[in-house]
């Protein structure tokens, strides 16, 4: 990973989305941005301590930064961080907790999924989070996980953020947060996660009739930034994320041999019949504790940060899954996916930014597989990292068959950018055999880089099964092999 320099920067004067009047932060920039993740920033890794210029943050007792981790090869996902044990301030999004308590019964957050109260049987291998239970915010649907890996000397911490529905409602999505000791068995909360130290559901659709996240939001990625205005060692948490609104775009295409759907949901998100599909775009929020969050606005008028392409272009139906890696100083990739019209495929895309705000397209950078492959129609659902071992990109992808079925594929690229090459023409990670939890599709995949001595890598993914189960998965590779994994069966001693 490329060094960051010691050299002051500044971070923007962020602007929450307003419901009265709708306020560009645009409009505050007077230079350049510059941001790094706060594993890259500091000088001195093992006395990370969060301190705020900001007068009004001050008030907040906000703990210190746990010690980062010595060990060899830890992954860029694996910024260090605490668990805060307070309530933010100024980027509190309360009101939006207000309604959810509404909506949702709230209580004590569940010990654990509900997958963990049994055994891992054949039918359920791999599945470390379920449903949530019949009256919680998360009991319809759950999908996206966005997992991190914070290590200290004491100890080590897992957040999942991931998005949910709850049953019987017309409710939009919404993401909530988990937390684990060990990636594997998670605490969960039922309603709103109302302090710093709870778990539960942490995000809202927006509120505001213009906003282009009206009709439900996803989680795509977590970057940890940090700025030498407050001390390089103050981390934020920036949260991309898909927005869905109530726009749809017309789509008129007989060859698909299954239902073109965004958001790409097992539930009722579909296309409508009249070749119709819904838009999403891109966004953005910041937080100082994972739990509280503030909307910034985007360059388009609906406070998105980038736009559909032209009628012409691949990605003219929407944009989704913006997943962002830091590669240096001022260069920061989003990686986004779309259904290219022309080609009849789902393709992924690249953009570049400099402050993590303003994008600027570069173009499809992969698109449909080889006839009769796992991915002949396309690559979606992208998750990249840089494996610091090779200074290589690795990317993790969800595949879609001439039927429509998902699997999980790997690319690698020596830049990042345009370079990419499929590792193999094999799913790396396939459905499981008839009768199990994930035995339709999986998908939405989310690696994370381990620093044991086996060198392995996790990857957590959504399934879907054919008799209508669906949860979150984790399978594990062979060692540092990122062209073979296995379902979790459970911990070996």
């Amino acid at each position: 990973m490329d060094a960051a320099p010691s050299s002051s920067m500044a971070l923007p004067s962020l602007l929450p989305r307003n419901a009265l009047s709708k306020v560009s932060i645009f409009q505050r920039l007077t230079t350049p941005t510059t941001l790094i993740p706060s594993w890259a920033s500091s000088t001195k890794p093992n006395t990370l301590t969060l301190v705020s210029s900001n007068p009004l943050l001050t008030t907040s007792k906000f703990p210190s930064f746990l010690r980062c981790s010595t060990k060899p090869d830890t992954s860029a996902n694996s910024e260090t961080h605490s668990k805060p044990n307070d309530e933010p301030s100024s980027v509190s999004k309360a009101h939006e907790s207000d309604e959810a308590s509404e909506a949702f019964s709230y209580g004590s957050s569940c010990a654990s999924s509900p997958s963990e109260s049994r055994s891992h049987s054949s039918s359920s291998r791999g599945l470390v989070f379920a449903l949530g239970a019949s009256n919680s915010w998360d009991s319809a649907e759950v999908g996206s996980p966005v997992v991190k890996r914070f290590l200290s000397d004491e100890e080590e911490r897992w957040y999942m953020w991931y998005h949910g529905r709850a049953k019987g409602k017309p409710s939009c999505d919404l993401i909530g947060l988990a937390i684990s000791s060990n990636g594997v068995h998670w605490e969960r909360g039922g309603g709103v996660a109302r302090s710093s130290s709870d778990v539960g559901f942490v995000m809202n659709c927006g509120k505001d009739w213009w906003a282009f996240d009206t009709g439900g939001i996803r989680p795509s990625e977590m970057v940890i930034m940090s700025s030498s205005r407050v001390r390089a060692s103050s981390a934020v948490y920036w949260l991309y994320y898909t927005g869905y609104g109530s726009d749809k775009v017309e789509f008129a295409d007989n060859s698909l041999e299954f239902s073109l759907e965004n958001p790409d949901s097992f539930f009722n998100f579909i296309n409508d019949g009249n070749g119709k599909v819904f838009k999403s775009l891109p966004g953005l929020a910041i937080s100082q504790d994972g739990r509280h969050w503030a909307r910034i606005e985007g360059e388009h008028h609906s406070g998105a940060l980038i736009d559909v392409g032209s009628e012409k272009e691949w990605d003219s139906l929407f944009i989704s899954s913006p997943q962002v890696v830091y590669h240096g100083n001022g260069d920061l990739r989003m990686y986004y996916h779309s259904f290219d019209v022309e080609k009849g495929h789902f393709a992924i895309g690249i953009a570049r930014s400099r402050d993590g705000i303003r994008w600027v397209k570069l173009g499809k950078i992969m698109g449909g597989g080889k006839a009769g492959c796992f991915d002949e129609f396309g690559a979606m659902n992208a998750c990249v990292m840089r494996n610091r071992s090779d200074g290589n990109y690795v990317m993790a992808y969800e595949g879609v068959a001439a039927d429509g079925r998902r699997s999980i594929g790997m690319a690698i690229s020596p830049d990042g950018l345009k370079e990419w090459m499929r590792l193999q023409d094999e799913a790396i990670l396939k459905p499981s055999d008839k009768g199990c939890w994930d035995d339709k599709d999986v998908g939405s995949p989310c690696l994370v880089k381990m620093d044991t001595e086996e060198n392995e890598w996790r990857l957590y993914y959504r399934g879907v099964g054919n008799g209508g189960s669906v949860g979150i998965g984790m399978a594990i590779s062979e060692g540092s092999d990122i062209g073979s994994f296995r379902r979790w069966t459970g911990f070996h001693v």
